[in-house]
């Protein structure tokens, strides 16, 4: 199954040719910071995306960046330096996907402006089952 997505003004797109994963909340500061509110993000293989346009990267923390539309501001990626994954922000693709959340990290560090409700899993920090590590 091939899934498509991009930013807000389509500048940059972007094309997954595998699997995605079921999606992750982050509620961490690092990932709450650069979209105003928690991460939700799925991920793929590195060598099944296919990203068309400049991508901005930013090196967030010591050993990864973050993808961002240079023109719109879009928040879009997120990946290790060496992975060989790369996380995609869910909300940036098109159309229906057939994933679910999986579960929520960094809950204790979540805002305290919203709950997280829902049967998924919450962890209070890292889980590497929810993760690109897996």
């Amino acid at each position: 199954m091939t899934q498509t997505g991009g930013c807000l003004c389509g500048a940059v797109t972007y094309e997954v040719a595998g699997p995605l994963r079921d999606v992750s909340a982050c509620h961490g500061s690092l990932c709450r910071k650069p979209p105003g509110h928690h991460v939700a993000a799925t991920s793929a293989e590195l060598a099944a995306i296919a990203v068309s346009g400049a991508v901005t990267w930013y090196g967030s923390s010591a050993g990864a960046e973050r993808g961002f539309c240079p023109v719109c501001g879009s928040n879009l990626f997120w990946r290790e330096v060496d992975g060989d994954r790369m996380s995609i922000f869910a909300g940036t693709l098109d159309g229906a996907t057939g994933l679910r959340t999986a579960g929520h990290i960094f809950a204790a560090d979540k805002g305290d402006y919203y709950e997280i409700n829902g049967a998924a899993p919450v962890f209070p920090g890292f889980d590497a089952s929810m993760t690109n590590r897996t």
